[in-house]
């Protein structure tokens, strides 16, 4: 095995690329090589301490140079990503390339995978999961044998998930004292779990006035009588191996959770008939929702502990 990886970054101006940057900081085993940008070209990587003269590079069309390169991250806003990967293809086929765009979530040829959730299998492209996605699975996957019919689930999240490029959903004038519903029918993280979950769901996304965090409600049919402490043990169960998942009595909190690489899942409630469960799950959507999984995602690629470089204590 290796004792580096050079990782080369697509993108990576915006506040995903720079958490990624931040974890690559500390990561013993994973070194920053390159950052293309079609806007930063020239300007420093101030972010990244590890190298003093690393600048971003040009993005200007479909021709990047990866020599040397063993990991690429493609931090592009969706539908970006699919010219430069087909070139890429081409040129460096055996290069391993993962995703935090939707582009490639639902293409046979590419893994999709929710780190404490599923093995990677052996593959070099690599999808990774969206944020709400990521918080539903977590609170569906170690009891979907038990539902019966529709899921429903209601998230909320910073205005940070609308990205930085000014739109509605995170001016501040339009946030203030507000929570915006968007997308409430087939939202593409609602169909990434019926697609990899659980496949009966509905999905209604809001944004709140606070920049960071998720929170998303489950409210979930049972076949057979349970109770908290059952479905609780359940849980801790399927998130026993050392991992970023904490099951709490409590209802989580997205202010307890911000810019944390851990996954709080709490709030577990059986109504009187023991039939209607409640389960709450907060991440930050910036980190665990997206960099944090990114790296656990290239740890497993690469044969090391996926846990490695990420700081969770």
């Amino acid at each position: 095995m290796k004792n580096k990886f050079n990782i080369a970054m697509v993108g990576g101006r915006g506040y995903v690329g720079q958490e990624i940057i931040g974890i690559l900081n500390n990561h013993p085993l994973f070194i920053l090589s390159k950052v293309f940008s079609s806007s930063a070209a020239g300007k420093s990587v101030s972010e990244y301490t590890k190298a003093i003269n690393l600048n971003y590079s040009l993005l200007e069309d479909s021709n990047i140079d990866l020599e040397g390169i063993d990991l690429v991250i493609m931090a592009l806003p969706n539908d970006d990503s699919y010219k430069y990967i087909k070139s890429i293809d081409k040129k460096y086929p055996d290069i391993i390339i993962i995703d935090l765009s939707s582009d490639h979530r639902f293409n046979p040829d590419w893994q999709y995978r929710v780190p404490e959730i599923s093995n990677l299998k052996a593959s070099n492209r690599i999808s990774n999961p969206g944020c709400y996605a990521s918080a539903m699975q977590f609170s569906l996957e170690p009891i979907k044998g038990l539902i019966k019919g529709k899921v429903s689930c209601v998230g909320i999240s910073g205005f940070s998930g609308a990205g930085a490029s000014p739109n509605e959903k995170n001016d501040p004038e339009n946030l203030k004292d507000n929570i915006i519903p968007y997308s409430l029918s087939g939202h593409t993280h609602e169909q990434e779990v019926s697609s990899y979950c659980y496949k009966d769901l509905s999905f209604s996304p809001h944004v709140g006035n606070f920049f960071r965090g998720i929170l998303i409600t489950s409210h979930i049919e049972l076949k057979d009588k349970y109770s908290n402490d059952e479905i609780s043990s359940l849980f801790k169960n399927y998130y026993k191996s050392p991992n970023l998942v904490s099951i709490s009595e409590h209802i989580p909190m997205i202010n307890k959770v911000i810019n944390s690489h851990k996954v709080f899942i709490g709030g577990i409630t059986v109504d009187e008939s023991g039939k209607n469960l409640t389960i709450c799950c907060v991440l930050d959507n910036l980190l665990k929702g997206a960099a944090t999984q990114v790296i656990q995602n290239l740890n497993s690629a690469c044969g090391i502990d996926e846990l490695t470089g990420i700081n969770y204590e």
